[in-house]
């Protein structure tokens, strides 16, 4: 069964210019795992700085897979780095 990842992160204007490569070159990375579907980048509206990714990957297991990659788990260190903070994760499925 497929699974939702909801990814929020909060990126001061001043790590804006520093964040945005890494996202991408995450989001290249990510495209080429088994298991991903598919996935989008929001920013809030409302809310200056506030990004969400949802990706949508085949299974729950696949994901895991993702997790423990070790180049994405060295990019996801370096986003925390710049952004003094854990990203959030959240797993969801069809009810």
């Amino acid at each position: 069964m497929s699974v939702k990842i909801v990814i929020k992160r909060h990126v001061p204007s001043s790590q804006s210019d520093a964040i945005a490569p890494l996202l991408q070159k995450m989001r290249i990375l990510a495209t080429q795992q088994p298991g991903y579907v598919c996935g989008e980048t929001l920013k809030r509206i409302d809310g200056p700085g506030e990004y969400m990714v949802i990706s949508t990957w085949e299974s729950l297991d696949d994901w895991k897979k993702w997790t423990n990659n070790k180049d994405r788990k060295s990019i996801q260190a370096e986003i925390d780095m710049l952004l003094r903070q854990v990203t959030e994760y959240r797993v969801y499925q069809n009810a």
